[in-house]
């Protein structure tokens, strides 16, 4: 058994397409236009859904906006260099939300920035 995906809804699938691919990095894996249900899946990840996890966007139609609640934590993503990576997603016009430091009680480096949908996601330094 393994997770497959995490579903999150979107607003605006575009902006999330291009925020997970250009900004993050994520390469988009399929994508599935359900005109009778009126809604866009699009699943993006960093390798292959038969061996790895993807993240499902899911657009609405007529649906610009989500609130988040607040049982939502976050998507983590492990980086071999969280300050590169960081500067990288800056660069690309992403929007960082805290900067790469030691979590709070603990030492483990992460870092977070924001989705155009205001979803978390969390960076964590992998390796020393």
């Amino acid at each position: 058994m393994r997770i497959l995906h995490t579903m999150l809804r979107v607003g605006d699938l575009e902006k999330s397409l291009d925020f997970y691919t250009r900004v993050v990095g994520m390469k988009l894996l399929r994508r599935e236009e359900f005109p009778d249900g009126k809604f866009t899946l699009a699943f993006v990840g960093f390798g292959p859904e038969s061996t790895h996890t993807a993240l499902e966007l899911t657009y609405n139609w007529g649906t610009s906006r989500y609130e988040l609640g607040t049982a939502y934590g976050h998507v983590a993503l492990g980086v071999s260099d969280i300050h590169a990576t960081v500067k990288a997603i800056r660069d690309a016009g992403g929007k960082v939300v805290r900067e790469p430091g030691p979590m709070k009680h603990g030492t483990t480096v992460i870092a977070f920035v924001e989705d155009p949908d205001g979803y978390r996601v969390e960076l964590i330094q992998q390796g020393t």
